[in-house]
């Protein structure tokens, strides 16, 4: 007998994991039957930036479920107990998980869920009639009369940078690795992406010159991390970005008010040209430099300065890269200073692009592309509960929609209300409490004062 699930999830990102911690108690309360597909073979969370040091940017109530319930055995205070960590955790006084400390955190629920499985690689997914057609590369099929897709973004390079780089896109995880174009690698050269930095780490200490790109968190902890084993290397350090300076995470309550339903809601409803204009102008309010980062730089500096052990660095705002090109073992930089029109260029040995992630769609959807809603930029059409197909609530999508519901999209710590949302429309009710207003302010004009004025 051929089995159909209820849902079949693709991808394992902290959000889709999430979605499998929410729903594990319902395969028993509720019937509610998903199967979880993940190309890798083990759960594995932005390994090229799980620096010693690093921490997330949002406390750890930020988890995989707590924000939607709170006595969920999947909490991270439920992994520190079970790992022997809690009262060490307790006595550190800090509410910001190391990252690899949520990375193992994750791994741990991974492990224990029933639903998950790893080592497959979804090919294509067609629709039969009656359901959704899941193939994977080991010969499987899942069959399920939903999908949610939380295959994650992948790194993105400008147009102007790719003369330089290789990009290529592994079979498993479904993630651009960038790269010197295999004819040009020579000794002691080397451009990645951010998102692959630790792997190239080595190899980036042993160039003369290292270049970042980039004005946002990862640019800023590469720039820490290369800057603070500067004095044993001897390399020169410089990290441009075509911001006006060097931006701050905004993290005061108002403005993180803007993570709320209200706000997505309000978004949602803003004209296209709008909303694609807010997501430029709110870039910094979180994709900025955590401000004790900014500081930490800075005391970097003073402290090599005293000491005598600085290296010869540069730091460049309001400069853009207009092209690119290799010159044997170093990558040439075509610039431009924003602010006062001038053209100059830079050459680099080491190139780190710390240039963000992009949402794309994946070919494995090709077969059932007409079942999808897009906008007229090509984009998922996404709704208020998340779904994307033209039916309605079939296909739901994971922080793929910053496009539509803005800071929400990325945001760890709604993770779970996104989750109880998808939920609701899998099973016809309300599993988890959705917070329906959290917000002191309003978006948009207030209803008493609209009425007020007719």
């Amino acid at each position: 007998m051929t089995v159909v699930h209820d849902f079949v999830a693709i991808g394992l990102g902290p959000f889709n994991l999430g979605l499998a911690c929410l729903t594990d108690p319902l395969r028993s309360s509720d019937g509610l039957d998903g199967v979880f597909l993940e190309a890798r073979d083990g759960f594995d969370w932005h390994p090229g930036m799980l620096l010693d040091d690093a921490t997330l940017q949002v406390p750890f109530l930020a988890d995989l479920v707590t924000m939607a319930d709170p006595t969920s055995r999947w909490s991270f205070l439920n992994y520190l107990k079970q790992s022997g960590n809690l009262y060490s955790f307790y006595i550190r006084e800090n509410f910001y998980p190391l990252r690899r400390e949520y990375d193992d955190y994750c791994r741990w629920a991974a492990e224990r869920l029933d639903s998950v499985r790893f080592g497959q690689q979804v090919t294509n997914v067609e629709h039969d009639g009656s359901s959704y057609v899941v193939h994977s590369g080991s010969g499987e099929a899942f069959r399920a009369r939903k999908l949610v897709l939380g295959i994650g973004t992948t790194p993105r390079v400008p147009d102007a940078l790719l003369p330089v780089v290789e990009v290529r896109a592994p079979a498993s995880p479904p993630v651009v690795e960038v790269r010197a174009p295999a004819s040009l690698e020579t000794p002691g050269s080397v451009v990645t992406h951010s998102a692959d930095y630790l792997a190239h780490k080595a190899a980036l200490q042993q160039q003369e010159t290292i270049t970042i790109v980039g004005s946002g968190q990862s640019a800023a902890e590469v720039y820490y991390d290369l800057l603070s084993e500067a004095p044993a290397h001897g390399y020169t350090l410089t990290w441009l970005t075509r911001s006006p300076r060097f931006f701050p995470m905004e993290y005061t309550k108002l403005t993180l008010e803007m993570t709320s339903p209200e706000y997505g809601a309000y978004h949602r409803s803003l004209p296209l040209e709008t909303r694609d204009r807010l997501a430029r102008e709110q870039r910094h309010l979180f994709k900025g430099i955590s401000a004790e980062l900014v500081d930490a730089i800075f005391d970097l500096h003073y402290q090599q300065r005293v000491t005598g052990d600085g290296p010869r660095t540069t730091l460049i705002t309001n400069t853009e890269v207009r092209g690119s090109r290799r010159d044997g073992a170093v990558s040439e930089l075509d610039l431009l200073h924003v602010e006062t029109g001038e053209e100059f260029s830079l050459r680099t040995g080491g190139l780190v692009l710390a240039t963000g992630y992009a949402s794309t769609a994946p070919s494995f959807l090709g077969g059932v592309r007409d079942r999808i809603r897009l906008d007229e930029r090509g984009r998922y059409d996404v709704a208020g509960d998340y779904s994307v197909d033209i039916a309605g609530g079939e296909i739901f999508v994971q922080n793929a929609e910053e496009h539509t519901h803005s800071l929400l999209a990325p945001d760890l710590g709604m993770g779970p209300y996104r989750n109880s949302v998808i939920i609701a429309a899998l099973l016809g009710r309300e599993a988890y409490p959705i917070e329906k207003r959290i917000a002191v302010q309003t978006f948009g004009v207030p209803d008493h004062l609209r009425s007020a004025a007719r």
